[in-house]
């Protein structure tokens, strides 16, 4: 615990002026980067509960801490601002097709009701591979739609869990899902299934059965396939034929499917964006950049398809996804 009110109110003081809260208040949307950072920047500012040396010192040393800590913050939330500064993020050269309908988020923003929005996933979603919990995409994607609609209260609740695939991710969908009564569910699924040599046939069952779960909760979904990448593409076989399965769930269930694997594709085989550029060195997570890229992409679609139903433009349900023409 703190020792003495003075490190406490240096250490809270601190934090709270570069997200730029206020107690009781909401973030700004320009704390938003920084505050996602604050899971790593709390353990440096933690002392280390040590009762030796008087309270000045302490107080110092607990002071020096929080000023790291703050620094480290505003590093993060600097390199989140300019990431695309050097490589900027594109969609696919051919044009898209739209995401889709997803007429619950559009109808909560609609009436100022708050949005919660769960990422469903493996290690992608859990963001390995990022330097800092605020370049996960699920943090990435919150923070663009909170620029896109700042009077909204809007949750992204990240429910990535490394190494698992479907039946691991069915085992724990009620607790990590539906018991948090979503209003959208973004699925990243798949890549772990590939790797270990699965049969695409019966990861797409399993996936089916959670895609009615999830529809029969009153949330919208996007699947999102696996990732483009150099241990995912040595499985060349097993990996098209996990993205056509993927496709026709989608279909037969009429939910939205964005296609991670040829929109990465794009980047590197048509927009010339180097593999190290977006995936780490082993060869499988996506590094700041690609999450970045990836979330951008997928926020705008979201916010397309909520434009278009706030303008009461007809979305047909089966239009399902888009995919590089």
């Amino acid at each position: 615990m703190w020792r003495g009110g003075v490190g406490r109110a240096a250490g809270l003081a601190a934090i709270l002026a570069v997200t730029g809260c206020a107690v009781g208040a909401a973030p700004s949307a320009q704390a938003q980067t920084a505050q996602a950072a604050t899971s790593s920047a709390f353990a440096a500012v933690q002392p280390s509960g040590s009762g030796s040396g008087d309270d000045a010192q302490s107080a110092q040393r607990e002071r020096n801490l929080a000023g790291r800590a703050v620094d480290k913050m505003k590093d993060v939330a600097r390199q989140a601002g300019d990431i695309f500064s050097r490589v900027p993020c594109l969609p696919p050269k051919g044009g898209v097709r739209p995401l889709g309908s997803l007429p619950h988020v559009a109808s909560k923003l609609i009436s100022g009701d708050p949005v919660v929005i769960v990422a469903f996933g493996s290690s992608s979603t859990q963001g390995h591979g990022s330097s800092s919990p605020a370049f996960n995409y699920p943090n990435r994607l919150a923070s663009q739609l909170r620029r896109q609609y700042p009077t909204a209260e809007i949750s992204v609740i990240n429910r990535g869990k490394g190494g698992e695939d479907a039946p691991e991710m069915l085992a724990r969908l009620k607790s990590s899902v539906l018991d948090l009564k979503p209003d959208l569910v973004i699925w990243q699924v798949g890549t772990n299934a590939i790797l270990r040599d699965l049969d695409p046939a019966d990861t797409a069952k399993m996936v089916e059965e959670g895609v009615s779960a999830i529809q029969a909760a009153g949330a919208d979904l996007v699947l999102v396939d696996p990732q483009y990448a150099p241990r995912v593409n040595e499985r060349a076989e097993n990996a098209g034929r996990m993205m056509k399965l993927l496709n026709r769930v989608a279909e037969i269930r009429h939910v939205g499917l964005f296609p991670r694997f040829e929109v990465m594709r794009d980047w590197h085989e048509r927009q010339s964006v180097p593999i190290d550029n977006f995936i780490t060195p082993d060869g499988l997570h996506m590094n700041d950049w690609g999450y970045a890229c990836f979330a951008q992409l997928l926020g705008d679609d979201i916010i397309r398809s909520v434009g278009q139903i706030k303008l009461g433009i007809h979305v047909p349900s089966d239009v399902h996804t888009y995919r590089p023409m």
